[in-house]
Formats: C-alpha cells, sequence, structure tokens
C-alpha cells in the first residue's frame, strides 16, 4: 500500500527539521511532502500536494493552526489534522474538537509519543481506506443500486445515448441481455392518470404505472421475450421479436394488457408500438414510432393499440433528424477534428441512402440538420455570412442540391466550416478571459479580500474552468500571478516613494505588514527595507 502523505506545519524551522529527523516515517507508513512555516504557505501547498494528515503548530503567524484547519475542512474534508501546542489550554482543545481535529499533541513534543500518535492515526486511516475498497460493502451498494442503473441504462438506449461499445460493456454488467434476438422493437403503455372516483387507485394515482408495470410482468412473457422498465408516466417494453411471429405476437400481447390492466384499475389504457429494427442501437427510432403512435392512440379511443406502421409511412420517422443525431453532430463539430465530421456526416447519410426515396425527402432531412447548424452557430454568436456567404437562403441553396451525395458534401462543408471557427473562437475566448482577469487584478490588488472566488464571479466562470484557463494562459496560478504583481507594485513603491513599510503594505493588499516582509523575502532574498536601503 502506498504511504500516507504527511505536509508539517511550525513557524520555527528547528522544530520542523527535528520532527522530520527523529521520526522514521517509512517504517510508519507515512512520507513527508512538504512543509511550512505559517498557516498561509500550508494552505497554498495544501491545495496541490494534497496530504493525507496535516500535522501543524497551534500558533503561527499570518494563519493559525486552527484557522488552517477550518480552511482545510472546506478543500481538503478528508485530510486529518494532528495539532501542536504548548499551552494546555481548554479553550484551545474545544476549538479544535469542533474542527474535527484528529490529534491534540502537546509541546514540548516528545518523539515516542508523537510515534504512537502516529501509529494510532495510520490504523484509523487504513480502517477508513479498507471501507472505501471492501469489495463486499461495494457489491451490496451495487446491488441496492443495480434497478436504478438498470433503468437509467435502459432509458438511454432507448433514447439513443448508448453507443455499441458501452451496450456491449456496460450490459452484461447490469444483467440485461438483449442480445440473443435478432429483431427488437419497442413497446409504451400509459394508463390515465386520471381515474374515476369508485377506481381502484383513486387517491393515489402515483401507484398506477407500478400496478401497470405488474400487468405488463404478468402477461407480456406469454408472447414474447421482453424487458420493461418504469419511464416517465408510462410503462416502456424492449421486444425481443421472432422472425415467424414478428410484430403480431407483441401486439396481441399489448392487446390483453390494455383489457386487463383496464379491468383491474379501472382507467383508461393505451399502448403505442414502434416498427422492427435490426440493431439494438438503431431502437430509438422503434421508441420514437411508439411516442408516436401512443398519441395517436390517445386520439382513436380506449383501449386502442396502435402499431406505428398502420397509421404512418414507415420512412417518415426514419428520416426524421432525431435528437441523437443533433447530438452526435453537435459533439463533432465542437470536439472532433475534420475526419470525424466527415464520418459522422457518413454516418448519417449512410442510413438511408438505399431507401430510394423521392428527393423532396432527403431534402427535409438536411433542412432539418441546417436548423440544428444554426442553433450551433447563434451558441457561439458565429457570422452566417463567415460560413455560408452573402445573401444566404437555406431552403434555397439546399434546393439546388441534386442528389444525396451532393447534400452530403454540402453538410461535411459547413459542419467544418462551424468547427473551426468554434476552435479559433474558443482559443480567443481563453485569451481574452486571461486577459480580462490580468485587468481585474491590475485594478484590484490593493483589494486585501481579492480571491479567485470574487474574480471568478465578476468574469462569470467557475473557479475550477478558470484556474485551468488562467494556468494555461499565463503559466502561473492566481495566487502566484496575484504576488508577482503586488511585489512588482511594492518595488515600485519602494523606489519612487518614501512611505514605511507597513503603508506600502497595505497599498499593496496585505493587510498584515508581517507577512509583507516575510513574502517579499522569500521572493527577492532580502526583507524590504534593506531592499530599499541597498
Amino acid at each position: 500500500m502506498a504511504l500516507y502523505r504527511v505536509l508539517l506545519v511550525d513557524d520555527e524551522e528547528e522544530i520542523r527539521e527535528g520532527i522530520i529527523r527523529k521520526i522514521d516515517w517509512n517504517r510508519l507508513g507515512y512520507t513527508i511532502v512538504g512543509d511550512a512555516e505559517n498557516g498561509l504557505e500550508a494552505l497554498e501547498k495544501a491545495e496541490h500536494l494534497h496530504p493525507d494528515v496535516v500535522m501543524t503548530d497551534i500558533k503561527m503567524p499570518f494563519m493559525d493552526g486552527l484557522e488552517l484547519g477550518e480552511r482545510l475542512r472546506v478543500v481538503l474534508p478528508s485530510a486529518k489534522l494532528i495539532i501542536f501546542s504548548g499551552f494546555d489550554d481548554f479553550e484551545y482543545a474545544q476549538k479544535a474538537i469542533k474542527i474535527n481535529v484528529a490529534e491534540y499533541v502537546l509541546k514540548p513534543i516528545n518523539s515516542n509519543e508523537l510515534t504512537e500518535t502516529l501509529k494510532k492515526l495510520k490504523q484509523q486511516l487504513d480502517r477508513e481506506f479498507a471501507e472505501k475498497r471492501d469489495v463486499e460493502m461495494l457489491r451490496r451498494n451495487y446491488m441496492d443500486s443495480l434497478p436504478v442503473m438498470r433503468e437509467q441504462f435502459l432509458v438511454g438506449l432507448i433514447e439513443g445515448r448508448i453507443s455499441e461499445e458501452r451496450l456491449r460493456a456496460q450490459a452484461p454488467l447490469l444483467r440485461i441481455d438483449l442480445t440473443s434476438a435478432d429483431q427488437w422493437a419497442v413497446a409504451l403503455v400509459r394508463a390515465d392518470s386520471a381515474p374515476k372516483a369508485d377506481a381502484a387507485l383513486h387517491g393515489e394515482e402515483e401507484l398506477i404505472p407500478i400496478s401497470l408495470k405488474c400487468t405488463v410482468d404478468e402477461i407480456l412473457g406469454y408472447y414474447c421475450t421482453f424487458t420493461g422498465f418504469l419511464y416517465s408516466d408510462c410503462v416502456a417494453v424492449i421486444a425481443e421479436l421472432k422472425p415467424e411471429s414478428g410484430i403480431v405476437s407483441l401486439m396481441n400481447g399489448m392487446n390483453q394488457i390494455c383489457k386487463s390492466a383496464e379491468r383491474v384499475l379501472g382507467v383508461k389504457v393505451m399502448a403505442g408500438v414502434g416498427t422492427v429494427c435490426s440493431a439494438l442501437t438503431e431502437i430509438r427510432h422503434s421508441y420514437r414510432e411508439a411516442q408516436n403512435a401512443l398519441d395517436y392512440s390517445a386520439t382513436m379511443g380506449t383501449g386502442k393499440v396502435i402499431y406505428i406502421a398502420d397509421i404512418e409511412p414507415e420512412t417518415s420517422v426514419k428520416l426524421q433528424f432525431d435528437e441523437h443525431d443533433e447530438r452526435e453532430i453537435t459533439n463533432a463539430i465542437k470536439m472532433g477534428s475534420e475526419q470525424e465530421i466527415a464520418d459522422r456526416i457518413n454516418a448519417l447519410f449512410t442510413r438511408f441512402e438505399t431507401l430510394l426515396l423521392p428527393l423532396s425527402q432527403y431534402q427535409i432531412y438536411v433542412m432539418e440538420m441546417m436548423t440544428s447548424l444554426l442553433k450551433v452557430m447563434h451558441a457561439y454568436e458565429l457570422s452566417t455570412e463567415e460560413i455560408f456567404g452573402v445573401d444566404f437562403n437555406y431552403v434555397n441553396t439546399i434546393a439546388t442540391l441534386h442528389s444525396p451525395a451532393e447534400m452530403k458534401q454540402w453538410c461535411k462543408d459547413c459542419c467544418i466550416k462551424i468547427s473551426t471557427l468554434i476552435k479559433r473562437e474558443r482559443v480567443d475566448s481563453t485569451k481574452l478571459l486571461a486577459q480580462n482577469a490580468k485587468q481585474y487584478i491590475a485594478g484590484n490588488y490593493q483589494n486585501a479580500g481579492l480571491s479567485v472566488e470574487s474574480l471568478c464571479s465578476f468574469l462569470h466562470v467557475s473557479p475550477a474552468y478558470f484556474s485551468t484557463v488562467f494556468k494555461r494562459e499565463t503559466g502561473m496560478s492566481f495566487v502566484a500571478y496575484l504576488t508577482e504583481v503586488r511585489l512588482q507594485e511594492a518595488v515600485n513603491l519602494l523606489n519612487t516613494t518614501s512611505d514605511k513599510t507597513y503603508v506600502i503594505a497595505g497599498k499593496v493588499g496585505y493587510t498584515e505588514p508581517n507577512y509583507f516582509s516575510y513574502v517579499f523575502k522569500k521572493k527577492f532574498g532580502v526583507s524590504p527595507s534593506k531592499y530599499r536601503s541597498n
């Protein structure tokens, strides 16, 4: 097992060196990853060293051990805190308890006592890590969560958010077996949510979908193999169909379910069935068809099971540019390469190139795609003229495309142009973000309360995103850059004014003159007063 990481904090260098030298850290299961001489320095180091244990003196300049503990509880809640103190004071002990201090050690520090403290703390850390890694406990939690995870996965499958790779990898782990068939179809069953006063579940309408699911589980197995789950106010069914019986067996089963559920619940029950698909990753089309069929069922009377192919031409739904298609294209445009964009467009057009449809059907499909592209362009405030030229009218332009091949190439060119502009805009926006941050710091470095949170509130970005962008654009963290600005201004004031050191400290954003001197000396090797005299 890896050694536990320790950060040691004390304002006396001799004490830090003595503790490091006198303890056999590796034998006890620890390693010193850093040390600091005050709470502020320790807080900065802890945020990138991620120690498991912080050992700190309670009395230090600039930020004491208790305040450090309170701040660490926010940024590193799992870190254990050992407090050193030369004061056997009950008030300190009370405060230490409030911030969940693991151990409270009195000075002068005895190496044997500290060793025993570290051994005891290691046992606690070992127990906590063992619980996190406890396979049996994880297995129990997994089994408890399995029904919810299965349902989420199945919802993602019918909505078209599950890739083929993810389907193969996760379905067995979730105890989902849909791969034994060659054909599938989706059916949706819904009951009226407003039962009559004498209905069985009047006043407890939230139980209707549960009862309906029980009816589906009880009846449909006699007609086909299926997987059923609750979906919004419906029961969704993914049916595995046999070639010899096809959709007929599913339709018969759904009819029986509607009749039986109406008798049991005393409410109107309706169902919609989508067409058969030969690939699970394409089942979203059957799901959408089932949704449309369910809408028809609601308008055609009670107890009706509608098969979408009886009402609509089969190709009308499959040629729609649906949410899955939109998500695939927009993701490729935003993050993919030109080749990935081309591959995605090819995949979309390959789906219906063999259907021998009239040209108008293709044109409608491309118009639907164009609507999604315009939404992306609007989100990034891109100019249509830069992409499509002056006086662009996409209806007229699409009408001039006389074959699916021409449409496919035109879509590729448009998507690649949009992607290029988005990536250029993204680079420009990160540079602008860093530039605006620098300007804000330049105008507010005198404010001792300036923090990354207040800056991000002004810029309307999250601290995590800002920190990543700012470090990439400037090569420095926010704290390091702010310190650099303050110290350079301090040097300027030392060179050009006769202000006292404590006055200069306040002018550059330090409320504590001693801490200003500490930071200045750490940067330049001399104190502010000695710098001026030199």
